[in-house]
C-alpha cells in the first residue's frame, strides 16, 4: 500500500490536497495522470510479529504489532531514495533543493520559473509537514511493494553484511482436509528434495557452501522458507527460494526416504510429554475443528501421501495473494525489487476465494491421561482473542504478567520461586484468524499436583477481582514495552515478524505506536479480559499422570 501526495496544478498556483490510500504504484500513476517513471510515493508503514519458537511446534506469534518505520520518498524512475534523515531535514536548502528537482522533473521549462517563485508561499507549510515528518522517524524503514501477480514485498535496510530473505505463505496445518492431516509439514520437508534443475544435495549446498542458513516450518496457518546468508549473495538466495517454491518436483524415492525421517520426528514427540500436551491440549480444545490437529500428523496419513497429494494440496492453498517476501540486509530497495520482479515476478496470478472453516463451537473439557513419566505434566486454558480482536494487545500483556518470559512473572513466582513445587511454568497466548487461545502449563511432582492447580486458580481469581494499582500497572507495561524492544534487535526474527505481520495486516505499524497502545491500557481492561478468559467455569484441563 502506498501514499500518493496529490497536486492539483492550475496556471499560477500549486495546491497540496493530501494523501490518498491506493494499493499499488500503477494506481499510484494512473490516479495522478502522470507517467509512471515521475511518480513519488511514500511506502506505508507495516506492523509485526514475534514467535515464540520457529521450530514445527509454532502455534502462533505470541506478538502482532512488533515495528517501527521511517519513510522515505521513492522515486520510481530512477530508484532513487531520498532518506529523510533527521540531519538532512534539518537543512531547508535540502527541501528545497528536492522541490526543484520535483518541479524539473514534473513541468515543462517554460513554466519552471513560475513555479519555484511558488516556493516561498510553500515554504513554512512544507517545512512544518517535513519537521512532523522528521518527528514520526526511528532508525529503521521498511519498504513495501506489490508485484503484478499479488505477491507483496517488505524490505528493512541494514548496515550488517548478513542478510536475511524468507517468503511466507498464508496456508498451514488448518488448511488441510481431514485426509490431508500431516500433508502441509510433509511438504515443507520434502520442498528441498529436488527441483526441475536440482538434486536434493544441490539445493543445500547452493546456501550452506557459502556459509549461510537455509531453512522452514510449518504452523498452523502459514508455511515459512527462509534463509540467512551474506548479502553478497542476494541474488543467489532469490533465486533458490524461488525455485524450490515454484519447481520443486518431489521425487518419489525421496519422498519415501522423508517420510522415515517424519515418522522419528513424531517420535520424538511422543517421548516428551511436556511438547506432546500442548498438542493434545488443542484437540482437546478445538475438538472436531481442523485447527485442532496437530502440524506433524499421523504415522498411517503419512505413509499414504504423493506427488498428486502434494501438487493437489498447493494448488488449493498456496495463492499469490496470501505470500509475502520478507527482507532484512544491506542491500538498495530498487536493486531488491529487480531481483524479485524476475525471479517470483513472472509466477501466475492465483487469488483466494475460499474462507477458512471458522471455530465457533468451544465446548470445555477435562480429561486426566495416564502415564508413566515421573513428574505430573499439567495444562489448563481457554479460548482467546483472534488476531483483529481490539483486546488482543491487553491480552499479550495480561499474559506476559501471568507467566511470560521473565522470571518475576505470578506464576512462576507462586508455583516455583516462593514453594519449589515446579522447574517449568509458563502461559502462552496464540492468536489465530479467527479464535485465539490461552494456557498455562506445568510440571511438578504427583503429590503436589493440586496444590499447583489450586495455586494458579488464586492467581487467576486476583486479576479477576483485584484492579491492579497504579504502580503495578506501570511496571508490567515497562516490562513488556522493555521485552518487544530487545526483541528487535536479533535481524533474522525481524525479518519473520514483520513479514507475518505484512501477511496478516497488509501494515507495519511504527513501534512507537504499539507502545503507546500499551502505555494506553487500563487496569479495567485487564479485569474485563480477565474475566473473559480466566473464568474456572470455562477452564479446559488436559493432566498426565
Amino acid at each position: 500500500m502506498y501514499y500518493s501526495l496529490q497536486k492539483l496544478v492550475c496556471f499560477s498556483h500549486i495546491k497540496f490536497i493530501g494523501f490518498r490510500t491506493v494499493n499499488n504504484v500503477n494506481e499510484v500513476s494512473h490516479d495522478m495522470k502522470v507517467k509512471k517513471g515521475k511518480t513519488f510515493v511514500f511506502p506505508s508503514y507495516c506492523g509485526a510479529t514475534w514467535n515464540r519458537t520457529r521450530d514445527t511446534r509454532i502455534f502462533s506469534p505470541l506478538l502482532y504489532q512488533l515495528s517501527y518505520g521511517t519513510p522515505l520518498f521513492w522515486c520510481c524512475k530512477s530508484r532513487h531514495f531520498f532518506e529523510t534523515a533527521k540531519k538532512k531535514y534539518r537543512n531547508w536548502n535540502f527541501l528545497k533543493r528536492v522541490l526543484f528537482e520535483l518541479i524539473d522533473w514534473y513541468y515543462p521549462s517554460t513554466v519552471l520559473m513560475r513555479f519555484k517563485a511558488i516556493l516561498v508561499h510553500l515554504s513554512n507549510s512544507f517545512l512544518t509537514f517535513a519537521r512532523s515528518l522528521r518527528n514520526r522517524m526511528v532508525e529503521t524503514d521498511y519498504l513495501t511493494h506489490r508485484l503484478d501477480n499479488g505477491i507483496r514485498i517488505i524490505h528493512q535496510r541494514t548496515d550488517s553484511p548478513v542478510g536475511h530473505l524468507g517468503v511466507l505463505i498464508n496456508a498451514g496445518s488448518r488448511d488441510e482436509l481431514e485426509e490431508e492431516h500431516g500433508l502441509a509439514h510433509f511438504i515443507e520437508h520434502s520442498v528441498f528434495k529436488g527441483t526441475k534443475k536440482r538434486k536434493a544435495f544441490h539445493i543445500l549446498s547452493r546456501i550452506e557452501g557459502v556459509g549461510g542458513e537455509l531453512n522452514a516450518y510449518t504452523t498452523k496457518e502459514e508455511t515459512v522458507l527462509y534463509s540467512t546468508f551474506l548479502t553478497d549473495y542476494y541474488e543467489r538466495t532469490a533465486e533458490l527460494l524461488s525455485d524450490i517454491l515454484f519447481n520443486s518436483i518431489y521425487p518419489e524415492k525421496e519422498l519415501k526416504r522423508e517420510k522415515e525421517v517424519i515418522y522419528e520426528e513424531i517420535n520424538s514427540y511422543k517421548d516428551s510429554p511436556s511438547e506432546l500436551i500442548f498438542d493434545e491440549f488443542e484437540e482437546l480444545i478445538f475438538d472436531g475443528h481442523p485447527i485442532a490437529r496437530n502440524i506433524l500428523g499421523t504415522k498411517k496419513n503419512l505413509s499414504t501421501f504423493t506427488r498428486d497429494s502434494i501438487f493437489r494440496f498447493i494448488e488449493n492453498n498456496y495463492h499469490t495473494d496470501q505470500m509475502v517476501i520478507s527482507s532484512v540486509g544491506n542491500i538498495d530497495f530498487g536493486d531488491l525489487l529487480k531481483l524479485l520482479e524476475h525471479y517470483f515476478g513472472n509466477a501466475p496470478a492465483k487469488m483466494r476465494t475460499n474462507g477458512r472453516q471458522k471455530f465457533n463451537n468451544y465446548v470445555h473439557q477435562e480429561r486426566v491421561v495416564e502415564r508413566d513419566t515421573f513428574q505430573s505434566h499439567c495444562m489448563l486454558g481457554n479460548i482467546a482473542f483472534d488476531v483483529q480482536h481490539p483486546q488482543r494487545i491487553v491480552m499479550v500483556l495480561l499474559n506476559n504478567i501471568l507467566g511470560g518470559q521473565a522470571l518475576n512473572s505470578r506464576l512462576n513466582l507462586a508455583l516455583r520461586e516462593r514453594r519449589g513445587m515446579a522447574y517449568n511454568v509458563e502461559s502462552n497466548y496464540s492468536a489465530y484468524s479467527d479464535t485465539g487461545l490461552f494456557n498455562v502449563y506445568f510440571g511438578t511432582d504427583r503429590e503436589n499436583l493440586e496444590k499447583a492447580l489450586t495455586l494458579v486458580h488464586k492467581e487467576f481469581d486476583l486479576l479477576r477481582n483485584t484492579k491492579l494499582g497504579a504502580v503495578q500497572l506501570s511496571r508490567a507495561k515497562k516490562q513488556l514495552i522493555g521485552q518487544i524492544a530487545i526483541s528487535t534487535e536479533s535481524r533474522d526474527d525481524m525479518m519473520l515478524t514483520i513479514g507475518k505481520s505484512y501477511l496478516l495486516y497488509d501494515k507495519v505499524d511504527p513501534l512507537r505506536v504499539v507502545f503507546k497502545k500499551i502505555e494506553d491500557i487500563n487496569a479495567e481492561q485487564l479485569m474485563e479480559a480477565a474475566n473473559e478468559v480466566l473464568d474456572k467455569k470455562h477452564m479446559s484441563t488436559l493432566i498426565y499422570r
